[in-house]
């Protein structure tokens, strides 16, 4: 949570200024205006959605193992009336947005154009297709070692030649029709590469090897597609924890089990011990301890009762609670959680962006000097062109870009997947890939280094005023705002106090606080610069300040504003504060274990209260007295300094310096639908530790790509040399391809378990 409750915690340096010193005039805004400064948070981006004048179809497909077939895919759309198109390799969709004169239909028979298959409900099980596809590869196999044995033995027959062309023609069978279609569309992939391979191959008669060729390749190719679902099985995971029933209370009181889809909005649901809560809601009858950790991570169990926030997807333990709806299905936190890493692919890391520029530019170049490396030796030096032939097609089936092009998304899913298993939600491989560069962090104070939960701890009165007439005033003044310090004022208030006041023309001033009118008298609750502004402080009020601040407290200062024929004077103060999270110091020296070089407290409370801190936490700065273009400029000094910083608030306050940082992350998710939108890393739990775990993930991420991009380069210049060299064949050419696409893989899944 920010510390931002601007009448609260920016107060006056004792040190610099006097009680008479002019203060900055306050701009006034209601209470429902946007406090923010200057630079507010670009948007996310977001999924596909359709206005009045489009049409959003969803196609569920198979086939799509390879950012080939999703290039396949936007080049067969790009026509008139199609406007975007999303196809998605993690979550085996596509979305295109169209204009209503297009057909379904039509589109459906566009992708199936690309070999990629639309799905159905009468469609073949992924199971039931991947098991067609491994017993055409394995029989393929076994003909090629049929025919290879026969050619060992030196048995000279037909019947060698026909094991090998039917074991290519099985093999092909996956491998073909791409090509096929790749040609149709122009383009030139990793399918017409190993195509044409196998067609020189058979030209020159070498049997053996043009089969060898294309069943590698199609070996190479299922395996990909293994190793993906695999990734895609993970995400799936995740929507396992959401139940798919429901049981709802019906009028009579009586329940009915129904679709969790099907539940509407209000409705009333019971959820009886053991239960998975099936959407997300509101309590208003029973008592019970929910695990929350399929959802957000957390190893203790949570009270909830009467007026509490479930969510789906955790488990009610001990009692029965009967829950008011509060969210459809398709909008609760889990479906949030889900939405967001399967569209994660949408934004690409930094390195899978030059992957794919590479893979462009590379493989028609490689193909140029397999062309140039058949044409000139024979031509111009007197080579043998069946010898240079045999090296060019080596050197296409070295061309293919498969291990550099899939390594990277199924390392940014697999990062994403586990960190969200974990309760760390991040926006995408550029933002995953950014969290491993983190140099600074900047934290705010209330909410995440401290519990959040202000309690007034002193009251000092002024003027004659008793407490309970100052306490009426607050409590009536701070029943508008939602700030952790206004909550505290209120529970203390409601403690000590029955009368409740009515306030009019209530408003909040950026930087200063909040005023209204109560019985015809003109109030305010701020900081110790409002009490100048309006010129109600006086030396006492100065000394008192100035000891309750020496003692760490956050400071709300109530008073009576000079208005028409009343002078204006200070009626109390009240004196808070927030205890330190008992995970605090170990969360920051783990964070300063996992590479952060610095960690710096920006908070808007006074610099005292904030400069306590420093002797209980092991912080490297802290600075007080911030308004919200203040943490801005801080953020601004950061970066130019540190190039790569992080800045932690509650997504709504802390906003602009959320922003300005490279990443802003969001303490406290759940409970907050404001967080997922304002930052790029969102905590589902206001645990700081989390932190140094999705740093820690990005860094291992970061790491994972980068061996996985320079393991693919070198193997492929290691064979491009050996072929020019004369020491390398098809076979070692289509091993060393398919070995570095499986290697690659299987190291990127390794992040699974983060």
């Amino acid at each position: 949570m920010s510390s931002d409750h601007t009448h609260s915690h920016k107060n006056h340096d004792h040190g610099h200024d006097s009680c008479c010193a002019p203060a900055p005039k306050p701009v006034h805004k209601h209470a429902h205006d946007n406090c923010c400064s200057a630079e507010t948070p670009l948007a996310p981006q977001k999924a596909l959605a359709a206005s009045n004048d489009e049409i959003l179809t969803k196609f569920k497909v198979a086939n799509m193992d390879c950012p080939d077939e999703i290039k396949a895919i936007n080049e067969s759309l790009k026509m008139t009336g199609v406007f975007k198109i999303q196809a998605n390799l993690m979550s085996g969709t596509v979305e295109i947005l169209h204009s209503p004169d297009i057909h379904k239909s039509f589109l459906r028979k566009k992708i199936d154009s690309t070999v990629v298959k639309v799905l159905d409900d009468e469609s073949p099980s992924t199971i039931g297709q991947n098991q067609k596809r491994i017993w055409t590869v394995a029989i393929s196999g076994v003909l090629l070692l049929a025919g290879l044995v026969l050619q060992w033995m030196n048995v000279v027959s037909v019947f060698e030649s026909i094991l090998l062309l039917v074991s290519i023609v099985l093999s092909g069978s996956l491998v073909f029709p791409k090509a096929l279609a790749s040609i149709k569309r122009k383009y030139l992939d990793m399918n017409v590469l190993m195509t044409v391979a196998a067609i020189g191959a058979i030209a020159i008669k070498e049997y053996s090897e043009a089969a060898a060729v294309v069943f590698l390749f199609a070996l190479s190719e299922l395996l990909e597609s293994l190793s993906v679902q695999r990734a895609r099985r993970a995400i799936q995971e995740l929507l396992k924890i959401a139940p798919q029933k429901a049981l709802l209370i019906l009028e009579d009181g009586s329940t009915k089990e129904v679709e969790a889809s099907e539940v509407q909005i209000s409705q009333l649901i019971r959820v009886k011990p053991g239960d998975v809560i099936p959407v997300d809601g509101e309590v208003i009858k029973g008592h019970s301890s929910v695990n929350q950790a399929p959802l957000t991570g957390e190893s203790l169990p949570v009270e909830k009762s009467q007026g509490e926030t479930v969510y789906t997807g955790t488990i009610n333990q001990e009692g029965s609670l009967d829950v008011k709806v509060t969210k459809a299905f398709s909008d609760t936190k889990i479906s949030q959680v889900i939405k967001m890493v399967e569209e994660a692919q949408e934004h690409k890391a930094v390195s899978q962006k030059f992957v794919d520029r590479f893979a462009e530019i590379y493989t028609p170049a490689v193909l140029v000097v397999a062309i140039l490396t058949f044409l000139i030796p024979p031509a111009f030096f007197g080579g043998s062109w069946h010898d240079w032939l045999y090296k060019s097609l080596v050197l296409l089936v070295i061309a293919c870009p498969c291990a550099l092009v899939i390594s990277t998304p199924v390392s940014i899913v697999s990062g994403l997947t586990a960190l969200a298993r974990r309760g760390v939600l991040v926006k995408g491989g550029v933002v995953l890939e950014s969290l491993g560069k983190i140099k600074a962090l900047a934290v705010d104070k209330t909410g995440t280094l401290t519990e959040g939960k202000l309690k007034v701890e002193k009251v000092v009165t002024f003027n004659s005023f008793s407490e309970k007439q100052a306490l009426e005033i607050a409590r009536a003044m701070e029943s508008h705002s939602t700030h952790p310090i206004a909550q505290a004022i209120v529970t203390y208030a409601d403690d000590k106090i029955t009368e409740k006041k009515i306030v009019d023309r209530f408003s909040t001033i950026t930087g200063f606080g909040v005023e209204g009118i109560i019985e015809g008298h003109s109030y305010l609750l701020g900081n110790h610069r409002f009490a100048h502004d309006v010129g109600i402080c006086t030396p006492e009020l100065e000394n008192k300040l100035r000891e309750l601040e020496d003692e760490a407290y956050s400071i709300v200062i109530i008073g009576h504003k000079p208005h028409d024929n009343c002078k204006g004077e200070v009626l109390c103060i009240l004196a808070l504060k927030d205890a330190i999270r008992k995970e605090s110091k170990d969360s920051i020296l783990e964070l300063k274990a996992s590479g952060v070089e610095r960690v710096i407290l920006l908070s808007g409370d006074n610099q005292k209260t904030v400069s306590s801190l420093t002797k209980d936490l092991p912080l490297d700065e802290a600075h007080g007295e911030l308004l919200p273009e203040d943490k801005v400029k801080h953020i601004e000094s950061l970066k130019t300094k540190y190039q790569s910083v992080a800045m932690i608030g509650d997504g709504i306050n802390d906003a602009p310096a959320m922003a300005k940082a490279s990443i802003g992350i969001a303490m406290g998710f759940v409970g907050s639908d404001t967080a997922i939108e304002t930052s790029d890393v969102t905590l589902m739990t206001d645990d700081l530790k989390q932190v140094s775990t999705a740093i820690k993930a990005g860094r291992r991420t970061l790491s994972i790509i980068q061996f996985n991009i320079f393991f693919a380069l070198v193997t492929k210049a290691i064979f491009l040399v050996l072929t020019l060299l004369g020491y390398s064949n098809l076979w070692l050419a289509v091993a060393a391809d398919t070995g570095a696409a499986l290697l690659v893989i299987l190291n990127s899944l390794r992040l699974l378990r983060i």
